[in-house]
């Protein structure tokens, strides 16, 4: 099924499935504090990252980063960690997508993996001239996925609420 986007494209919605990515990194002493721990800005641009890969191919384009309205720092990270990302597209608006990211450290020695950071992100589609332009639908699948798809809605209207009631303290 199709249907035709304002700029005259077909955007066939697509699975959660389709989009999502994966990337991980060594923690090395560049991205750590004096206590040899991930610094939390490193962390974030690695979920930017993560979280862009998701959105460019959900999307088809290029993608600007909107907000990171959401983070949870649950464990630390430490120097010679493996940090995997994951990130998936929650849910797909007309130019929007939230995206999810979720931040495991593996222990490879012991074969294990501790769940250290969630955050959400909304990514903007743009053309090559910064225009905002129509993103496909997402089609949640399995139960996680509809349940994020719909939390994804109530996130957004709670951002939109947010966004009028700091206008309204500036005003």
């Amino acid at each position: 099924m199709t249907s035709p986007s304002q700029d005259g494209r077909n955007l066939a919605p697509r699975a959660v499935c389709d989009s999502q990515s994966q990337m991980t990194e060594v923690i090395l002493p560049n991205d750590a504090n004096p206590l040899g721990n991930l610094l939390g800005g490193r962390l974030m641009h690695l979920i930017d990252l993560a979280g862009a890969m998701a959105a460019h191919r959900h999307s088809h384009s290029h993608v600007v980063t909107a907000s990171m309205d959401h983070i949870d720092f649950l464990q630390p990270v430490h120097i010679g960690d493996l940090l995997i990302l994951k990130s998936s597209v929650n849910r797909a608006f007309r130019s929007s997508m939230e995206v999810g990211v979720k931040c495991w450290v593996e222990n490879y020695i012991a074969g294990t993996t501790c769940h250290v950071a969630s955050a959400y992100l909304t990514f903007v589609a743009i053309d090559e001239t910064g225009q905002h332009h129509p993103v496909p639908c997402v089609v949640p699948e399995t139960e996680d996925e509809k349940r994020r798809y719909e939390d994804a809605s109530r996130r957004r209207e709670a951002r939109k609420q947010e966004q009028e009631r700091r206008k309204a303290q500036i005003r």
